[in-house]
C-alpha cells in the first residue's frame, strides 16, 4: 500500500492510456484521512494535508500516473422558470439544510427523502440525473 500525504499535479499531463483510475465518492474528498484501490489493484492509504480535487495526480510509477476521480452521484435538479422562482426553490432548500449546487439554469440538490417531500409539496418540474456534484461549502453561522 502506498501512503498519499498529498497531490503531486492538478491534472495529468499523460495520455489516457498511462492513466490509471481511482474512484471516490464526493464524501470521501472531504475526508482527510481513508483508503482506496484503483483499477488496477493498486492499494492506497490517505493521511492528507489538504483536500483532494476530482482528475488530481495522486502518484506516479511506471511512467503511469494514478488519477482520482469523482464517482458521479444521482441528486435532484430542479429548473428555474423565473428569478422569483428560483429564489423560492433556493429559499426552501435552504430551509432543509442540504447541500446544494448552483448552476446556470437550475439547483442541484442531495438526493434525499426530505427534498423529494419538498419536490412533491411545491409540485416543482425536476430530473434525477448522476451528476459529479459539487456542492457549495458551508458557512457556520456567527
Amino acid at each position: 500500500m502506498h501512503l498519499i500525504q498529498r497531490m503531486l499535479f492538478r491534472e495529468s499531463a499523460q495520455p489516457p492510456e498511462s492513466r490509471v483510475t481511482l474512484h471516490a465518492e464526493r464524501r470521501q474528498f472531504l475526508k482527510r484521512r481513508w483508503r482506496g484501490v484503483a483499477e488496477d489493484g493498486t492499494e492506497f492509504g490517505f493521511d492528507l494535508d489538504e483536500r483532494l480535487i476530482d482528475g488530481c495526480v495522486i502518484f506516479r510509477q511506471d511512467g503511469k500516473d494514478y488519477v482520482v476521480r469523482q464517482t458521479p452521484e444521482k441528486v435532484f435538479r430542479i429548473p428555474f422558470e423565473s428569478p422569483a422562482q428560483a429564489a423560492l426553490v433556493a429559499w426552501k432548500t435552504g430551509n432543509l439544510h442540504m447541500p446544494a449546487q448552483i448552476t446556470e439554469d437550475s439547483l442541484l440538490v442531495l438526493h434525499d427523502e426530505a427534498m423529494a417531500q419538498l419536490l412533491q409539496r411545491e409540485g416543482w418540474s425536476f430530473s434525477e440525473p448522476e451528476v459529479l456534484f459539487t456542492p457549495m461549502k458551508a458557512v457556520p453561522h456567527n
